[in-house]
């Protein structure tokens, strides 16, 4: 069975989502699905992910899993609402645990959140492999950006989530809690390890003015012309300018909001006495 990706991009926060699935199959995995979020008015919408529904339907396709590369910083995921609408797994990698226990302290969230995976229906380990189908999929772990980032591998293609971004944009910030440049540096040696024909889709593109955005890419793009890592970058150089452009970087718009839906996998908070959810934001601590 060839695979097919079928790929959505959420101008609002520079997001792609990926359906994965096969023209001869039913069965499909939506990877990083995007709920839409107005923080100003502190409303959240289904439009993006209405999308991913219409086209699953149009196609007649079974939703078998709902897979995240990572508790995301820049966006909140639809997964929640997916799994409502049209079924599937939600999966994230095992060491989530660490990253809610990181946050429910930081968020000081309520003493029923118990930072053990539950809210996820899988937690997939380094090299753990699952179907779509038809269709072997490799859980890789790739942490540096988070300690939880997974990677998606099959046949001649990988998600790779925030890992790896186009070749003129770079990499991921690791300056995130628990992030590490000299993870992610291996991290991406992993992925560049793979075949050079290997189709990588991204998560995020951040375009320069003179192109329009761009989700696909190979490991020999990468390789030759990544602008943080093509070949001849060592590790020391790559954390050196890394850690060094990371500390220029403001933090994303959206992460107060995101990280507190992202580690309950896409539920919102547990409603107040008054039947209203809440989000928490941290005064003059993060």
């Amino acid at each position: 069975m060839k695979p097919v990706v079928k790929s959505f991009f959420d101008p609002a926060t520079w997001t792609v989502s990926h359906i994965l699935y096969t023209e001869q199959g039913s069965a499909c995995a939506i990877i990083d699905p995007v709920l839409d979020y107005n923080y100003k008015s502190g409303r959240a919408s289904s439009t993006s992910a209405d999308k991913l529904i219409a086209f699953v339907r149009e196609h007649n396709l079974q939703v078998e899993w709902i897979l995240e590369t990572h508790a995301h910083a820049d966006h909140l995921t639809a997964a929640h609402y997916l799994r409502k609408h049209v079924g599937g797994k939600i999966a994230i990698g095992a060491a989530i645990q660490g990253v809610q226990k990181v946050f429910k302290a930081i968020f000081n969230l309520e003493s029923e959140f118990h930072p053990d995976g539950h809210q996820f229906d899988h937690l997939l380990r380094d090299g753990e492999t699952f179907a779509v189908g038809a269709l072997t999929l490799q859980a890789l772990s790739v942490p540096g950006h988070t300690p939880a980032c997974m990677a998606y591998q099959t046949q001649d293609i990988v998600f790779v989530g925030d890992t790896i971004f186009m070749p003129d944009v770079g990499t991921a910030r690791c300056d995130f809690p628990g992030g590490d440049a000299h993870q992610l540096y291996r991290s991406i040696q992993k992925l560049l390890s793979l075949p050079p024909a290997t189709r990588m889709y991204i998560c995020h593109d951040y375009p320069p003015g003179n192109r329009a955005p761009a989700w696909e890419t190979t490991v020999t793009e990468q390789r030759a012309a990544n602008i943080h890592v093509h070949d001849g970058v060592d590790e020391e150089a790559f954390v050196n300018m890394r850690t060094a452009r990371d500390a220029t970087l403001e933090m994303p718009s959206l992460i107060l909001p995101s990280i507190q839906v992202n580690i309950r996998a896409g539920e919102m908070p547990p409603k107040d006495e008054n039947g209203v959810a809440y989000l928490k934001i941290p005064l003059n601590d993060v």
